[in-house]
């Protein structure tokens, strides 16, 4: 029997929707250059409406990741929006997401729009767009975009200008001042300290370097668009021969020093991390350690901002500061709504590993976290794990916490799914009763020894993610497989 034709099985594109940061989709399939220079100048007008009284500007950053295409995606995107009338600073490079926000701030632009999908696989490309204030625009925004696909993308009678810069050398310098760069340089000059990073194929590489100043040790730092048959997220699974690596480098090390790795996403903007024993270290450690620090080291005052899905642990570290805590839906787009409402913040961050710093532009930023993780490492001598688990001991609370994505099979499977969740949510979990449920982003049971089970559908992919944390990693496992077989069977 002959084989189908690829025009028989064709479906429909999907239309054009932003998810929890930025729209994303399978290149020439959904992600195709006739779509983009559709949405890109219809994003820029918007920004325009937006942002213009305040900025009285009429410029757009247009910057890119490593992807593949991604220099052709930028360029069309530079030209879409000129030809709409308005001058662009196209970027000559590939750089962090985190260095188009700033450089949006700097030049007072009315906004950037990045191609990156970020930490999605290698199939997928995809358009961030990034305010004036430097961060993530809120949904109002992207709605506005979306709203309009149906009408002509703008044209003006005189289009705009096509300039280009160098985003490097003012992110570079910028962030270096936010720590005691002196501290950390010295501290890997004499050896106490053993830096890795993990830039996972992605628009970080050579970041951490130039800052320093000071060799470190840079693991997949290569341009490979396939990110090695993976995909660019600083997750356990995908980062078993990064540990082993940085296992053996510090049992080879002189006694004493102190080894820390750091993980970023294929865009800059999460981080993870790994410490001198080859652990994994995920944001809900990494939040903990980077409010105790900035707290205690540097004295910053100011709200905490965590999403939904980020450890309990956090406001028990918030409170013993005298700090103020803040819950946000997934997504840092709501962070930095609120950054930009609250009068001081100290810290907002995601469990995913997207972090940002109320002494920064209001956007998360994986080169500024390993940075002040760097600095927390440099000025206590101690590891990062001593330094989380000191924490633990401090306020009587030690958790676990792990997450799975259930690849969906379908659209119906996902309705079907939500349905039963806002009708028959589950009244106890392997015989413990749910205290009650958050339904502010997904399905959050609380349960009742102290442990809690977030399910939610991913906005980027179709996926089903489980989150969960408990006092053990065996009770997070079995809560975990509880979830998993409880969305299989309905």
């Amino acid at each position: 029997m002959a084989q189908p034709s690829l025009l028989s099985l064709a479906v429909p594109t999907p239309a054009i929707k932003f998810g929890t940061d930025g729209w994303r989709g399978v290149i020439a399939a959904e992600f195709t250059f006739e779509r983009l220079v559709q949405v890109a100048p219809i994003a820029a007008q918007v920004l325009a409406e937006t942002y213009q009284a305040s900025t009285d500007s009429q410029t757009i950053i247009v910057g890119y990741d490593r992807r593949f295409l991604s220099e052709e995606f930028a360029q069309a995107t530079a030209e879409a929006v000129s030809a709409a009338g308005f001058e662009v600073l196209l970027s000559e490079d590939y750089a962090p997401t985190p260095a188009f926000s700033w450089a949006a701030k700097q030049h007072n632009a009315l906004g950037a729009l990045v191609i990156t999908a970020s930490h999605n696989p290698g199939s997928y490309s995809g358009l961030k767009v990034k305010g004036a204030f430097g961060g993530s625009v809120p949904p109002a925004i992207t709605q506005q975009i979306e709203a309009r696909l149906a009408d002509p993308a703008p044209v003006a009678a005189t289009p705009g200008s096509i300039s280009r810069f160098d985003p490097w050398p003012d992110y570079c310098r910028v962030l270096g001042s936010k720590v005691d760069l002196p501290q950390i340089q010295q501290a890997i000059a004499t050896g106490k300290l053993l830096v890795f990073v993990d830039v996972m194929h992605g628009a970080a590489a050579g970041g951490l370097a130039r800052i320093l100043g000071q060799p470190v040790q840079e693991l997949n730092g290569d341009r490979d668009p396939l990110f090695g048959g993976g995909a660019p997220e600083p997750i356990a699974r995908y980062l078993q021969t990064t540990c082993a690596t940085i296992r053996q480098a510090a049992s080879a090390s002189p006694a004493g020093t102190l080894t820390v790795g750091l993980v970023f996403d294929g865009d800059g903007d999460r981080i993870a991390a790994i410490d001198g024993q080859g652990n994994y270290q995920s944001a809900q450690i990494l939040i903990p350690i980077l409010v105790d620090h900035l707290a205690t080291r540097r004295g910053f005052q100011g709200e905490v901002i965590k999403s939904i899905s980020s450890s309990d642990l956090i406001p028990q570290v918030a409170a013993m500061h005298g700090l103020s805590v803040y819950e946000t839906p997934i997504g840092f787009k709501y962070t930095a709504d609120r950054m930009l409402e609250s009068a001081q913040v100290l810290l907002g961050g995601e469990e995913s590993g997207g972090i940002g710093f109320g002494s920064h532009i209001p956007e998360r930023d994986g080169l500024l976290s390993g940075l002040y993780l760097l600095e927390a490492v440099a000025a206590s001598g101690q590891d990062l794990t001593t330094l989380y688990q000191s924490l633990q001991t401090q306020v009587n609370y030690a958790s676990c916490y792990d997450r799975i994505d259930l690849p969906l099979a379908s659209l119906e499977v996902k309705n079907r799914l939500q349905t039963q969740l806002e009708t028959h949510p589950p009244q106890s979990i392997l015989g413990i009763p749910v205290l009650k449920c958050q339904t502010v982003d997904g399905f959050k049971f609380h349960l009742a020894n102290q442990s809690w089970l977030l399910i939610r559908f991913s906005g980027t992919e179709p996926l089903l993610r489980l989150y969960c944390e408990a006092l053990t990693p065996e009770e997070v496992q079995k809560t975990l497989n509880w979830a998993n077989q409880w969305a299989l069977t309905i």
